[in-house]
């Protein structure tokens, strides 16, 4: 008899042991309430739960949009986010933050306290361009988010051009700052690690290339090299982020979870679907869907890419595929092909 089939006293399952089985790890999101279902809390929710994690959404704002321009947003009330919020922390146990979009400097306040608190607890910060709230909001929102989450931030995540507006505004060199001048630039508020998408590259011939870096203060740790192609996609930032924070969450290491999150970025976008008239949208569970018949393009199929079929998060086709150059919101510039 093998060892794997010998008999055992022990009970196979939580549930033969009269227990209750393990509950995935948990992952609280602050982020707007997007009904377009592309990025905010919908994107959050969707890939937490791809990634085999439990999503803990709060809401900060609820944004009006489409899945081609934000119109207009509401903050929601601070105290209401943090009642939202602290509610559910005496009852459940965090393993990882994922914040996003916090809707006023004043929500970025209530967070931060929150935050505080857990200091132990994984945070993945995403910064999309916000090029669409009005000035008189838009400075003193960066200015709290600066002062108050870079500094619990593991890692934070943003388009390069949008990490240098941020964090480099008088940059004037006419070369862009590299990964490691912008994770030096977060560091000296505390930010532990930067995540930099879209880093143009020189052009070979009539190809553009685009790097995606993770760097600490001392230097570029890993890095993944995609050739563009045109395309839009609306959610991806909010899904690389959210995608982190769930492996985060789960214990795997940084350089690791930012490896497999951008596989699963990739992979979502590859079998990305149109819902309306605007940009394409990930597809979060495209592991869920039958491959397609051979000679067949799957109908989820996005600009370049399969629609599903390909294996869970984590798994199937590993690289190769369309990660975004710029993951900003609302309007990307362009999807990317990865190089092998």
């Amino acid at each position: 008899m093998t060892p794997e089939h010998a008999p055992t006293d022990k009970p196979d399952t939580p549930e033969q042991a009269g227990g209750d089985p393990p509950a995935p790890a948990c992952v609280m999101c602050f982020n707007a309430s997007d009904a377009s279902g592309a990025a905010g809390l919908s994107g959050d929710i969707a890939t937490v739960a791809a990634m085999g994690a439990h999503a803990l959404p709060v809401v900060t704002a609820i944004v009006m949009r489409d899945t081609a321009d934000v119109f207009d947003q509401h903050a929601v009330d601070p105290d209401a986010v943090a009642e939202q919020a602290r509610t559910v922390l005496e009852d459940v146990t965090v393993n990882a933050w994922k914040v996003g979009f916090l809707g006023s400097a004043e929500g970025v306040s209530a967070v931060a306290e929150i935050l505080s608190d857990y200091a132990d607890i994984p945070l993945v910060a995403y910064l999309p361009t916000l090029t669409w709230l009005d000035e008189d909001k838009l400075q003193p929102y960066l200015d709290a988010f600066r002062e108050l989450i870079l500094p619990a931030a593991e890692v934070l995540v943003g388009n390069h051009k949008a990490l240098q507006d941020f964090l480099l505004p008088d940059w004037d060199s006419e070369r862009p700052p590299s990964a490691r001048e912008l994770a030096v630039a977060a560091g000296e508020h505390g930010t532990r690690h930067v995540l930099v998408t879209g880093i143009l590259l020189a052009p070979k011939g009539k190809e553009q290339f685009i790097d995606n870096v993770l760097a600490t203060p001392q230097g570029a740790i890993a890095g993944e090299k995609f050739e563009m192609f045109d395309a839009a996609f609306v959610g991806a930032g909010d899904t690389l982020s959210a995608a982190l924070a769930a492996l985060l969450a789960s214990g795997a290491e940084m350089q690791a979870a930012v490896s497999e999150a951008l596989s699963f970025l990739d992979q979502s976008l590859d079998a990305g679907f149109r819902p309306g008239m605007g940009n394409i949208v990930p597809d979060r569970f495209f592991w869920a869907l039958p491959p397609a018949e051979e000679g067949e393009e799957g109908d989820g199929q996005a600009a370049g890419g399969t629609a599903g079929g390909t294996g869970g998060p984590g798994g199937g086709r590993g690289p190769g595929g369309t990660p975004p150059g710029d993951l900003d919101e609302p309007k990307p510039k362009g999807a990317t092909r990865r190089v092998h």
